[in-house]
């Protein structure tokens, strides 16, 4: 089954809770891209801040399956969602 868009944004928007519900891995997600409270808030609903909070879970094996196992889900659901949000799914609009 090939994940929608509006799976996949919500996928990132559970990373970036879990980002955000530890302060040293919000510090670093801050830190490498610069985006700070103000600007996600501004930027949450932008396809291209929602790839870049997969993208740093992709960039973080340990961090990855840890958020995987946070959401009872497999990594790959991560790189999937990637693709569906870069318009490389089946089923992406």
């Amino acid at each position: 089954m090939t994940m929608t868009r509006d799976e996949a944004e919500a996928l990132a928007m559970r990373g970036l809770a879990y980002l955000a519900g530890d302060a040293d891995r919000l510090a670093r997600f801050v830190a490498l891209t610069g985006v700070g409270p103000d600007t996600m808030r501004e930027r949450i609903a932008e396809t291209s801040f929602l790839m870049g909070v997969l993208d740093h879970f992709l960039g973080d094996e340990a961090m990855l399956v840890d958020f995987a196992a946070s959401i009872d889900g497999a990594p790959e659901l991560v790189a999937e969602a990637r693709r569906a949000l870069s318009g490389k799914a089946d089923g992406d609009e």
